[in-house]
């Protein structure tokens, strides 16, 4: 591998590695067009339920809805346990967080989740195209 193609692979991991904050501080703002944004136009999103979403605009809608009801107040969390890069342009990250109620110092138990997050590069930029999560606690 040549140095431009470990820089380029450095620069590349820090990148996705930045995808869950971006997330978390979309979140912090309640902010449901800037949570959309890191998607791809589109991009997927699965939620435990019946939660199947096929875009960016159907993902920025449901989450500025979420954030007016049942999501008010709270703060998402995702640490990735795991980045690996299927391709140049194609990578999958999986992490580990939860919604923290408000007053929470960290996820409880019951909202605690591992995701997998499936981003590709366009325009230089990297983007989430697929993203499902799964509880970890039995309900």
């Amino acid at each position: 591998m040549t140095t431009t193609d470990s820089t380029t692979l450095d620069d590349d991991t820090a990148a996705v590695r930045r995808l869950p904050q971006r997330i978390m501080d979309a979140w912090a703002a309640h902010d449901g067009a800037a949570f959309a944004d890191v998607f791809t136009e589109d991009g997927s999103l699965i939620l435990p339920g019946d939660v199947f979403l096929q875009s960016r605009a159907q993902i920025g809608a449901f989450m500025s809805a979420a954030f007016a009801g049942p999501f008010q107040g709270t703060r998402v969390v995702g640490e990735p346990v795991a980045v690996k890069f299927l391709g140049p342009t194609t990578c999958l990250v999986l992490t580990r967080g939860g919604i923290r109620a408000p007053g929470e110092p960290e996820v409880a138990p019951e909202r605690a989740v591992r995701a997998s997050w499936l981003l590709v590069k366009q325009d230089d930029e990297w983007r989430i195209t697929a993203y499902q999560n799964t509880p970890i606690a039995a309900h």
